[in-house]
């Protein structure tokens, strides 16, 4: 069987929660029904994590600036993260998907792809299934999801955001060309705002129009993208759905309340983010050997500064000497800084038998010296702030 048969006779299902956080606020809270929830940090530094339809009609979205939607939306109901709880809610969302196949791949602690191709037998039909799906969430939740029915991931994943909250849009194999064609070219993936002007350059608009051009033109003007760009225009995509999600990679900012401009100030800034980096680093039995340190300057120029060790590592000395060094690479100490952030990478093949999950929260630690075992064995007992460097009290 030709490989792109065999892949329209798959069906996938992408399963998107909508506006998790708040709609997890709203189930907590049923005053707060119908009035605009935003989610996320404090009013003077913090982004949105996650804003209700209600204020997503005020213009507020995810990654904005809190105070940006605070002008947009000031009656809007501002609310603090609770991973906790939004951690909680996901692994029972979870567990419901595994019911109707073991073909998930999560994405976030809200959206997963499910290949259902071998649970018609059991379930009905792909649509039906993914009725069951949506309707078996809101049962067992109270919660709404929006999902895509299509033969592979790129188009599960364009035709769930189409008709948002509780949506379900279903792509057959015959439909392909008629669904992706009137489609802006935004709508692909890789395709930001420099592409688009270049694309502008041949009339090209929509998706129909993008897959019109020849393979040899998009291959000249963009290399390697030219060639994948020509293939989602025809919604070719043979990905499989990876049921083994590894963690890849580990990190935490911080956003400070008055801008850091005191080399000190900002060392004990990264001590702190290395410590909690590598401890959540061995929780989940993960080490890399790519370190990079992020800055954010006063202007919210952003820089990043990486380097790459010998063998991985999961030490917060280690990782906060490097970054230590890496921050001398930049204008700390010149210029205000707002936001400092750590993260690290390119882990070493995992130990077969230790399986990473996407919630860390009950795995043990795999790895590190016995101090650093010590320490976390302290800290899950008694609390974070029950043992940590002197510099830090």
């Amino acid at each position: 069987m030709p490989q792109e048969i065999a892949s329209q006779s798959r069906r996938i299902v992408h399963l998107d929660m909508d506006a998790f956080y708040a709609s997890v606020e709203v189930l907590d809270d049923p005053l707060l029904k119908g009035r605009p929830v935003i989610v996320g940090g404090d009013f003077r530094r913090g982004v949105v994590s996650a804003a209700s339809y209600e204020a997503r009609a005020f213009g507020v979205h995810s990654a904005q600036p809190i105070a940006t939607a605070r002008r947009l939306c000031p009656q809007g109901v501002f609310l603090p993260v609770r991973m906790a709880r939004y951690q909680e809610i996901s692994k029972n969302i979870f567990s419901l998907f595994f019911l109707f196949t073991p073909l998930v791949e999560p994405l976030s602690i809200d959206e997963a792809f499910l290949d259902v191709t071998a649970s018609t037998r059991l379930f009905g039909p792909p649509e039906e299934m993914a009725r069951k799906i949506k309707a078996s969430v809101r049962e067992n939740t109270g919660l709404s999801l929006s999902a895509g029915l299509a033969p592979n991931k790129f188009l599960a994943k364009i035709a769930s955001a189409l008709h948002k909250p509780d949506g379900l849009t279903v792509v057959p194999p015959e439909g392909i060309r008629a669904f992706l064609d009137p489609l802006p070219i935004g709508r692909l993936w890789g395709v930001g705002e420099a592409t688009r002007k270049s694309l502008a350059q041949f009339n090209v608009i929509t998706i129909g129009e993008l897959g019109r051009l020849p393979l040899s033109l998009l291959e000249k003007k963009f290399g390697k993208q030219g060639r994948r760009l020509y293939e989602l225009a025809r919604g070719i995509d043979d990905r499989e759905v990876q049921t083994d999600h590894e963690i890849k990679s580990v990190g935490q900012e911080e956003t400070f309340d008055v801008d850091l401009l005191e080399l000190e100030a900002l060392k004990k800034s990264l001590l702190s983010l290395a410590q909690r980096v590598t401890r959540r680093m061995r929780r989940s039995g993960f080490a890399g050997r790519t370190i990079t340190l992020k800055v954010k300057y006063q202007d919210f120029r952003q820089i990043t500064r990486s380097l790459t060790l010998p063998e991985t590592t999961n030490d917060g000395r280690t990782v906060y000497r490097q970054v230590c060094g890496l921050l001398s690479k930049t204008e700390a100490g010149r210029r205000p800084i707002r936001l400092l952030g750590i993260s690290v990478s390119h882990p070493d093949r995992p130990d077969p038998s230790q399986q990473l999950s996407i919630f860390n929260s009950e795995v043990r630690p795999a790895s590190g010296n016995h101090l650093n075992r010590a320490l976390d064995v302290i800290q899950e007992k008694f609390g974070s702030l029950s043992v940590r460097p002197a510099a830090l009290f």
